[in-house]
């Protein structure tokens, strides 16, 4: 039997859509990839979610907005999209093996954090690189990192890590920080927050630990060596969207959606969240959009029966 809605990803873009879908009677299924509950489950402290005037963590945010899903019957189900047919009527997936049919699609898969792409990045991955600071911060207590990116990622990043490490050298290709004037001002001030402008990392250094970064100018093109400890990558995220190849409209990789709704290139597919948003990227602008999908699909269900 065909489903009415499948939201494929579990974060807050996703479950607000299953939030909405399921108190409009349509039973929705939720397929929660390999991290369930998207970024949010490594984020610590969110202060700026409304109706938290103490601020959440992330991880427990998460989890009332599922118990807020399941408690309207919301179906969730683990597993990972091999393929997608998203022109058949019913819309078509694959999931570990299992194909699924369903009237309406909300893509909600988010997004996931961008790599150098070093030989040695990829060989010291866990072993003093890391994507995430909030997961691994605590192992780099009194210690010196680096951290790469001049966004509010990457700021966020560096003042987080001041909480375990003793240095935080914020690396950056250019000589001013993208990041907002608040997040900046703030890193600028920090005692233990420094900058290395205008480099870039051409080798992560070390055996079967991170020792230090092998730094390129990227004005002069002279190299250089710089001791650490660690080294977090915050240079911004990619949508995960390879499943679906080219069957979509993208905009610079993100699903495009049609005017001021959360309708993509096809009929009964809706997209939300950090997967078609290259702007935002907020855990509330995202559970915002969920709520639009969500509706945008009841109305095209609708539609269909009349």
């Amino acid at each position: 039997m065909d489903e009415n809605i499948i939201i494929l990803g579990s974060g807050p873009a996703g479950l607000t859509a299953a939030i909405y879908a399921a108190r409009a009677n349509l039973s929705p299924l939720v397929i929660e990839g390999p991290q369930s509950g998207g970024q949010l489950t490594i984020t610590t402290d969110v202060d700026n979610f409304p109706g938290f005037p103490d601020g959440i963590q992330g991880p427990d945010l998460v989890l009332q907005t599922r118990a807020q899903a399941e408690r309207f019957e919301t179906r969730f189900k683990t597993g990972t999209v091999t393929e997608a047919d998203l022109s058949a009527s019913p819309i078509s997936l694959t999931v570990d093996g299992e194909t699924l049919t369903t009237r309406t699609l909300v893509i909600a898969t988010g997004a996931t954090a961008r790599l150098l792409g070093l030989p040695s990045e990829a060989r010291l991955m866990g072993n003093g690189v890391s994507a995430c600071a909030t997961c691994d911060g605590f192992f780099f207590k009194d210690k010196k990192v680096l951290v790469v990116g001049g966004g509010d990622t990457a700021i966020e990043e560096a003042l987080f890590l001041t909480k375990f490490a003793s240095q935080v050298t914020v690396i950056h290709r250019r000589d001013t920080l993208r990041a907002s004037k608040i997040m900046s001002d703030k890193a600028a001030k920090h005692p233990q927050v420094d900058f290395i402008w205008n480099a870039g990392v051409v080798e992560v250094l070390g055996d079967t630990n991170v020792t230090g970064v092998r730094l390129k100018d990227t004005v002069t093109g002279e190299t250089q060596e710089v001791a650490a400890d660690g080294l977090f990558i915050a240079i911004g995220h990619s949508p995960n969207t390879q499943v679906f190849g080219d069957q979509l409209a993208m905009e610079k990789g993100y699903i495009a959606c049609k005017g001021r709704s959360t309708a993509t290139s096809l009929p009964g597919v809706f997209a939300a969240g950090d997967v078609a948003d290259p702007t935002y990227r907020q855990a509330i602008s995202a559970a915002g959009t969920g709520c639009m999908a969500a509706l945008d699909a009841e109305r095209y269900l609708e539609a269909l029966e009349d």
